[in-house]
């Protein structure tokens, strides 16, 4: 276990020594910590590997309530600069996680609430969500932070019907955690996201979320089926599979109403998954999935969107289109693939 030592150290960044301005070279005397977000006690310095000593005086600063707040917010605001160390000193230091756990289940109730949640309620449960994140993006630590089933306390925030700009920030957090576990291919993550059943929650960003939340989402979900087994498990249940196409359906029909900026990602992804759920070598789903893949994806309705910002999704579009052409069971509401095909050329 990773040795944070115990005292009363004060939430300051290294101190600056001697000269400039009128401080006469004087060194000034520690700030008290406070509870106030804007105060200016806290000193947000940057800092490197040599700095060690002031992460763990950050991570001493969870421990209490008084200081917590302030302790989370520095923490995920120089995360970066931190390296590796945050990740192997928030997950070994005594009781942690615990506290960062306790932050985020304290805004359940609020999520079955018809009441507002605080800008400053946010803005803590976030800031614990992203330090989970940091943990589950480490090589060091992603395996006994699964293990030990902490994703699933970032569910309820995904599975949130609520789509207010607050509840989106919590929803877009939780993401993250996910998406930082499935980047790199791992099949004992695929296992056990398809056993906590991450499939419904990602549906249900999809749904709810805004444009960004949407795209991680998908791309959770291109980057299970990626995974053999998650390809089976897509295609194991008629309304599993049925539910992911309806999802990416409702997602290409109403893809002009996103916002500009995040739409090209969002149309890669969901070409992406499109793509990966026709290598399935279940011949009836993919019959079904050819009929009902929406006309707007395959005629030259959002061509544009790629050509200008997303080039590289545009060959992985033509060797799609051209995977329905076999079939010759296309319905009759959507075009044939050549004019596409003509159009990327």
């Amino acid at each position: 276990m990773a040795y944070v030592p115990a005292g009363g150290y004060p939430l300051r960044g290294p101190s600056a020594s001697g000269g400039g301005g009128g401080g006469g070279g004087a060194t000034s005397a520690a700030a008290v910590p406070t509870n106030n977000p804007s105060s200016s006690a806290v000193s947000a310095t940057p800092f490197h590997g040599r700095n060690l000593p002031f992460i763990t005086r950050l991570i001493l600063g969870l421990q209490s309530d008084q200081n917590r707040e302030q302790a989370l917010a520095l923490l995920v605001k120089n995360r970066q600069l931190f390296s590796d160390d945050v990740a192997i000193l928030l997950w070994d230091s005594f009781g942690t996680m615990t506290l960062l756990l306790k932050e985020i289940t304290s805004l359940y109730p609020a999520l079955l609430s018809t009441h507002s949640i605080s800008e400053r309620d946010i803005a803590r449960v976030s800031n614990a969500i992203v330090l989970l994140q940091s943990v589950a993006s480490h090589p060091d630590t992603k395996m006994r932070f699964l293990k030990a089933h902490m994703p699933v306390y970032v569910y309820p925030f995904m599975n949130s019907t609520k789509s207010e700009s607050s509840y989106e920030r919590l929803r877009l957090s939780s993401l993250g955690v996910i998406q930082s576990l499935v980047k790199v291919d791992n099949a004992e993550v695929v296992e056990f996201l398809l056993f906590t059943q991450i499939f419904p929650s990602c549906l249900r960003c999809m749904e709810f979320g805004r444009t960004l939340s949407k795209t991680v989402a998908t791309y959770i979900i291109y980057r299970i089926l990626q995974n053999s087994e998650g390809l089976k498990y897509c295609f194991a249940l008629g309304d599993r599979f049925l539910s992911v196409s309806r999802a990416l359906g409702i997602m290409v029909e109403n893809l002009d109403q996103e916002e500009e900026k995040h739409s090209p990602r969002l149309l890669r992804n969901i070409i992406c998954c499109y793509h990966r759920l026709l290598e399935s070598e279940n011949d009836r789903a993919r019959h079904i999935l050819t009929s009902c893949i929406p006309s707007k994806l395959v005629d030259s309705t959002y061509i544009h969107i790629l050509k200008e910002s997303c080039p590289e999704a545009l060959g992985l579009l033509q060797e799609l289109v051209r995977n329905l052409q076999p079939t010759g069971q296309r319905s009759r509401t959507q075009p044939t693939s050549e004019s596409v095909v003509t159009y990327i050329r």
